[in-house]
């Protein structure tokens, strides 16, 4: 931190940028980064991607707000209550990398749930 407030790789957060919200920014910056672990058409390596993409549109919108959107919350309550199984089926079948991205995924989702929802 500096002395005008939060920073980090994007530029300033606000100010009162909450320990979640710093955590995410954080978490996001790393995933963001990394490889995509995988290529072919195996379907669940194509799950992972399309849950990894559908996750990221909600997260860059938390991010630049510093809350979680009414619609991305019931969207993110859903698939909560949905469950994780294919994903996690897809970690453990594939391996690591997979397994890694998986759960990283798995974290950034927990950290959007515990945002201001705004």
């Amino acid at each position: 931190m500096s002395s005008r407030g939060p920073r980090d790789s994007r530029g300033p957060l606000k100010r009162k940028a909450s320990d979640e919200l710093l955590r995410l920014r954080r978490l996001w910056e790393e995933h963001v980064h990394r490889p995509f672990p995988g290529t072919g058409t195996d379907p669940r390596l194509q799950e992972v991607a399309l849950y990894s993409s559908w996750l990221g549109s909600i997260v860059e919108v938390a991010l630049r707000q510093s809350a979680l959107d009414p619609n991305h919350s019931e969207m993110l309550r859903t698939r909560r209550a949905e469950g994780n199984q294919v994903l996690f089926r897809a970690g453990g079948e594939l391996g690591e990398p997979v397994r890694s991205y998986v759960a990283r995924l798995i974290a950034i989702e927990d950290l959007l749930a515990e945002l201001p929802i705004r």
